[in-house]
């Protein structure tokens, strides 16, 4: 009898403390949750700034497009680790209320039920690991595209700057040629205009009038 009731209060110390486990995993959950909260409003911000910056950019359309891209990525991140914490969530009220009902069984029906738990827990545990390394993965796969769109955008910036460069150089020569005409123009104008004054200078005097007979 003495046996019974001892192995009774083992199972309700073991029942305390998954209540006590599950309270500060869901008030974990609820400052994650308030974290992504904040990350969502960060990176909105920080989107819509990208966005209006695209406005002051030649390609503006690729700009818009490029940003929403990554917005709609971003945003989609972040969603899926708000539905992972509301899983979680409700599986840690599922695993409370079983554990409350369990309390009120024998112990040989408790250690069942702890096995399943502990079980349940390496197997939520496994899924956590693989859902980490996916998003690592996908966060590498992203840095890598984000890298390249960087590179692209940097050669096509510098073929554009090359390119008014030569523009520019063109306007300038074009420019000097001109100005060489003009300058032509007008030392071919005092030039003749020298010669005029020349002719009329050595123009010999005219024949005088016959007197009359």
């Amino acid at each position: 009898m003495k046996r019974w009731i001892f192995s009774l209060l083992i199972g309700a110390a073991a029942g305390a403390g998954a209540q006590s486990a599950g309270d500060a995993a869901l008030a974990a959950g609820d400052r994650e949750r308030e974290k992504l909260n904040a990350v969502r409003l960060a990176q909105e911000a920080a989107f819509d700034a990208q966005e209006a910056a695209c406005y002051k950019k030649f390609f503006v359309n690729n700009c818009l497009i490029e940003v929403k891209s990554y917005r709609r990525e971003a945003m989609a991140e972040l969603k899926r680790q708000e539905v992972a914490l509301n899983d979680e969530k409700r599986r840690i009220k599922a695993a409370e209320q079983i554990t409350s009902i369990e309390q009120k069984s024998s112990p040989e029906v408790q250690q069942q039920a702890a096995e399943r738990r502990a079980k349940s827990l390496e197997d939520e545990r496994a899924r956590l690991e693989r859902s980490r390394k996916k998003a690592e993965e996908r966060g590498e796969m992203k840095q890598g595209e984000a890298q390249n769109a960087a590179t692209t955008a940097g050669k096509l910036k510098g073929s554009q700057e090359r390119a008014q460069v030569r523009v520019d150089k063109q306007a300038a020569i074009a420019q000097e040629v001109e100005k060489y005409k003009d300058k032509q123009e007008e030392v071919r104008e005092r030039k003749a205009s020298r010669e005029k004054k020349q002719r009329e200078q050595t123009k010999p005097p005219a024949a005088p009038l016959p007197t009359p007979g």
